[in-house]
C-alpha cells in the first residue's frame, strides 16, 4: 500500500494504513524506570516481555473536516472539528476528555482533519500491562508511515512518553511500556544520561519456559497503577528510608534476574520474579488485594510452590503467577474459583528494526 505524504493529505487521497503492537508483562523493576531514579541508584534495569495481547491501530483518509476517532475499548466514536482542534484546546484543556492522548499524538504530526483513527488498546482498563502506552506508540508509528514522516524507535518512546507525562501531570512516565511495542521480544532496559540502553534476551527456549511457568491473571478489578507509582517517587524524592531501601531492593533483585536470563538460570528468574513482588509488595501495602491474595494463599496451602507478581509499577487489575509447571487444567480450577479470568501469556519474537 502506498504511503501518504504530508502534502498529500491535503488533497484528500484514499489510504489506509494498519499498525500493531504489543502490551507488555513487566517482569521486574518497575519504578526504575523513571527519570532520575534509573540514574541515581545503581545498576538498575527493568526487565519485560512483549505479548502476544496487541493494541490495534487503523487510519483512514476521509473527507470529513475535522478528525474520527473509534475507539473499541470505549465502544465510542468521537468527532471533532478542525475548528476545536486548537493548541490551547489540546494541550491545555480537558476538551477532548479520555481521546486526549490520541489527540495530542495526532497533533504531533499537525493532523486536524481527514482522517479517521480506529483503535484497541489491547489491554483490559487499569490491567496495569501498559495497554495506552502500546497503543500510543502504535499509534504514533502508524501516523510515522501515514505522513511519510521518518521513524526512529527512541525518539518514537521519547516523544509518546513526553505526551503521557504531560497528561499523567505526577511526574515522568517511565520507558519500560513502550519498547516491547515497538521492539518485541524478552528485554532488559537500563536508562542513562539521555538514552535507553536494549538487551534483547529472546530465545525459543526462554519463551517455553516462561509461557510454561507464568500465568497471567485479570482479576476483573481496574486499578490506577500511575497514581500509586507517584506515591513511590514522590517518597524516594522526599528520602523516605523505607521507600529508598525498597527501591534499592527492586534493583538488586532486577540485577540479579538480568544476570540470570543471561545465565539461561530460568528457574532462578522465576523465583527473583516472586522476590520482587514481594519487595514491591511492601512499598504498596495494598497492591495486592484479598482476593488475589487468597488465591495464592489457596494454591501455596495444597502444596502448590507459586510465586506472585502484581502487573504494573503501582499495581494493576493482572498479575502473574509463577509456578512448577502446573497443568493448565489445575491452575485454571484456582482461578475460575476465584471468579477471574486467565489471559492468554504468549511471547513474541524480536521485531525487525525500523
Amino acid at each position: 500500500m502506498p504511503v501518504a505524504t504530508a502534502n498529500s493529505l491535503t488533497s484528500v487521497c484514499s489510504m489506509q494504513v494498519t499498525e500493531s503492537g504489543s502490551v507488555r508483562v513487566d517482569l521486574v523493576g518497575g519504578t526504575l524506570d523513571i527519570e532520575p531514579i534509573n540514574l541515581i541508584l545503581k545498576d538498575v534495569w527493568t526487565l519485560n516481555v512483549a505479548t502476544g495481547l496487541k493494541a490495534h491501530v487503523e487510519l483512514e483518509t476521509t473527507n470529513h473536516p475535522g478528525i474520527e476517532i473509534h475507539s473499541a475499548d470505549y465502544n465510542k466514536t468521537y468527532r471533532f472539528e478542525e475548528s476545536e482542534l486548537t493548541e490551547d484546546n489540546i494541550l491545555y484543556t480537558d476538551r477532548f476528555k479520555e481521546m486526549t492522548f490520541v489527540v495530542q499524538i495526532l497533533h504531533l504530526f499537525n493532523i486536524h482533519k481527514n482522517i479517521k483513527v480506529t483503535l484497541k488498546s489491547g489491554a483490559p482498563a487499569g490491567s496495569g500491562l501498559g495497554g495506552s502506552s502500546a497503543m500510543g506508540v502504535t499509534l504514533y508509528k502508524a501516523l510515522a508511515r501515514y505522513t511519510g514522516a521518518g521513524f526512529e524507535v527512541k525518539k518514537a518512546v521519547q516523544r509518546v512518553k513526553g505526551v503521557e507525562s504531560r497528561i499523567l501531570n505526577q511526574g515522568m512516565a517511565g520507558y519500560q511500556d513502550y519498547f516491547p511495542a515497538l521492539v518485541g521480544g524478552v528485554l532488559a532496559l537500563r536508562g542513562v544520561e539521555g538514552d535507553v540502553i536494549i538487551e534483547q534476551h529472546y530465545s525459543d527456549e526462554l519463551k517455553s519456559f516462561l509461557e510454561g511457568h507464568i500465568a497471567l491473571v485479570y482479576s476483573g478489578l481496574s486499578r490506577a497503577s500511575g497514581i500509586n507509582n507517584w506515591e513511590v517517587y514522590k517518597g524516594f524524592f522526599d528520602r523516605r528510608p523505607e521507600v529508598v531501601e525498597g527501591l534499592k531492593a527492586i534493583a538488586e533483585i532486577s540485577s540479579q534476574t538480568r544476570s540470570a536470563l543471561k545465565e539461561k538460570n530460568f528457574k532462578r528468574v522465576l523465583e527473583l520474579i516472586g522476590l520482587e513482588g514481594e519487595a514491591r509488595e511492601k512499598l504498596f501495602p495494598s497492591i495486592v488485594t484479598d482476593k488475589i491474595r487468597d488465591l495464592a494463599d489457596e494454591l501455596l496451602k495444597d502444596g502448590h510452590k507459586v510465586g506472585l507478581k502484581m502487573c504494573g509499577a503501582g499495581g494493576g487489575g493482572c498479575f502473574i503467577l509463577t509456578h512448577n509447571g502446573l497443568s493448565n487444567e489445575v491452575l485454571n480450577s484456582y482461578i475460575f474459583r476465584f471468579n477471574m479470568k486467565r489471559l492468554d501469556f504468549k511471547i513474541e519474537a524480536p521485531l525487525p528494526r525500523a
